[in-house]
């Protein structure tokens, strides 16, 4: 009898490989008699490597090790060996592509995601927007394994169990959280200026949040050097503030400290979908993009996202466009004193 071994593909980026987490889980828990394997960057290992019993993870390098055709083509042999029965490729672009051609080519069971581009497009229209929520990637990933002959109902909580990771594990000065201190993370930035709220403003909203919970900390993310010079800045400003990506220097450890904030703060980001994943709250901030596009965090509320209403919004899917007006007001626009109230009425449903 041959055994059912499912091959799911999603390379990056970290947001959409994250949000692949909830249909993975859900997959292994509705059909434990299946082998699972997430095919991946290195990075996303923490998500996979302790999710179900049946589900394992496999690093593939594909910029360097499995770069090109020729590399791809040593990835698909490795990837026979392994006897998959089915394989679902949730990125749907030209390296895992090929992946899918060389499997079809081979009599396997694939089927591959539906971005709804066309759907998306008339949500970031410059003329005639159609704003409507449209399919999240949870779904779509959920399509495809559906379309394999294993229809799942997602159901997730968190990574970690509900008392949260280990903080042990941690440095010892993010070890303990008093009974009354407030743990607040905050990730002010994203991979493109539509999706950053303005510095200057977002001090303010770190001002203002360190004046409200004076017994609190405020735990900053993001490991590039613009991050971390501007983390400098305002760790020497508002004593509250500690550099959490700095000092834990792995996913795998960030996860672990946030699943024990109260509330994170972020852009349309990674982050968020990082910080979804622990089952904690995230005030999310969207600007040149918008949650109708499908990506928001597992788990999260429309009531718990900052934004703004303009004819131009959203402009774009990813946010990786430039401002028609050249003044990015999507974000300009929103004051402080927004996040701010956003934030202290989710932490209110905890106190």
């Amino acid at each position: 009898m041959k055994h059912e071994h499912v091959l799911i593909i999603r390379f990056s980026a970290l947001g959409d490989v994250a949000m692949a987490v909830p249909v993975v889980y859900s997959l292994a828990q509705q059909y434990p008699h299946i082998r699972i394997t997430v095919l991946s960057r290195e990075f996303a290992r923490p998500f996979f490597e302790n999710l179900a019993p049946n589900v394992g993870f496999m690093a593939a390098d594909i910029k360097h090790e499995y770069h090109g055709v020729k590399g791809l083509n040593t990835l698909y042999r490795r990837l026979t060996a392994k006897k998959f029965t089915a394989i679902a490729d949730l990125h749907n672009v030209l390296r895992s592509g090929y992946l899918r051609m060389r499997f079809n080519l081979g009599r396997y069971h694939v089927s591959h995601v539906n971005k709804h581009r066309k759907g998306k497009r008339k949500l970031t229209a410059t003329n005639n927007k159609v704003l409507k929520q449209q399919p999240t990637s949870f779904q779509n990933y959920a399509d495809v394994l559906a379309k394999l002959g294993y229809p799942v109902n997602v159901k997730f909580r968190s990574i970690f169990p509900p008392e949260g990771g280990d903080l042990s594990q941690l440095p010892e000065v993010f070890r303990v959280k008093d009974a009354d201190e407030k743990w607040i993370g905050i990730a002010p930035f994203a991979a493109h200026e539509g999706k950053i709220y303005p510095l200057k403003l977002m001090e303010q909203v770190i001002s203002q949040l360190a004046e409200r919970y004076p017994k609190s900390k405020l735990f900053l993310f993001g490991g590039g050097q613009k991050e971390l010079s501007v983390f400098d800045d305002w760790c020497m400003r508002y004593p509250q503030c500690q550099q959490a990506s700095k000092e834990l220097k792995s996913i795998s450890k960030e996860l672990i400290l946030m699943s024990h904030l109260d509330v994170m703060l972020s852009m349309d980001s990674g982050n968020m979908h990082m910080a979804s994943l622990t089952g904690i709250p995230v005030v999310s901030v969207w600007g040149a993009t918008h949650p109708y596009a499908g990506f928001m965090g597992w788990g999260q509320r429309m009531e718990d996202t900052v934004q703004i209403d303009l004819p131009c919004r959203p402009c774009s899917v990813y946010g990786n466009k430039p401002c028609l007006r050249n003044d990015y007001a999507c974000m300009q626009n929103i004051a402080p004193e927004q996040i701010v109230g956003k934030v202290i009425r989710r932490m209110r449903t905890f106190e």
